[in-house]
């Protein structure tokens, strides 16, 4: 699989090979992100709420309380992780967040807006996230939920495998020595 992103300084660009309709590209996250990042993290979750007998405002308030109790997590869990935002023609089109360690890489998260999804952009996300863990030699493992089979398959097929699983989550991880480039 060709390496699908370069770096330039603190951005990346995804290659040639990115879906035609996109110019894509990879920045990292500003202060003034937060309400935009909030709007995508409600529509990661709106079809989850959607049968629940809550009023639209309350749906709106516990999922701006999860996105806030989600992003504290990440930031003292994956302190130095690279967290970026997704962009397609310079609109911000979802999320990566990578934590590079030495020995051991883990993509924490992947997002995209609706509209996104489903183009192949998550597929290159997830090979920039294993090229980058190639080119350090280690291990790239992510958690999954459950309850996301569409997400599971995704990360199988680009070469993950199940490893320990917790009551909600699945962990799944990739070696590049399982998967040499030829």
């Amino acid at each position: 699989m060709p390496e699908r992103v370069t770096q330039a300084g603190a951005h990346a660009r995804l290659c040639a090979d990115a879906p035609a309709a996109a110019d894509l590209a990879l920045r990292p996250e500003q202060p003034d992100d937060l309400a935009w990042l909030q709007k995508l993290y409600v529509s990661t979750r709106s079809d989850e709420l959607a049968p629940v007998p809550w009023p639209e405002a309350a749906k709106r308030a516990f999922l701006l309380q999860q996105f806030a109790l989600q992003r504290t997590h990440y930031r003292q869990q994956f302190a130095d992780a690279d967290f970026l935002i997704v962009q397609a023609n310079g609109l911000s089109i979802g999320r990566l967040y990578l934590h590079r360690a030495t020995a051991h890489h883990t993509l924490v998260d992947i997002s995209l807006l609706p509209d996104w999804r489903g183009k192949g952009i998550g597929s290159q996300l997830i090979a920039h996230a294993q090229a980058c863990a190639r080119d350090a030699g280690c291990v790239l493992s992510l958690h999954v939920l459950h309850a996301n089979p569409a997400a599971r398959r995704l990360y199988a097929r680009h070469g993950f495998v199940a490893g320990d699983s917790t009551q909600t989550h699945l962990q799944m991880r990739w070696h590049p020595r399982d998967h040499l480039l030829s």
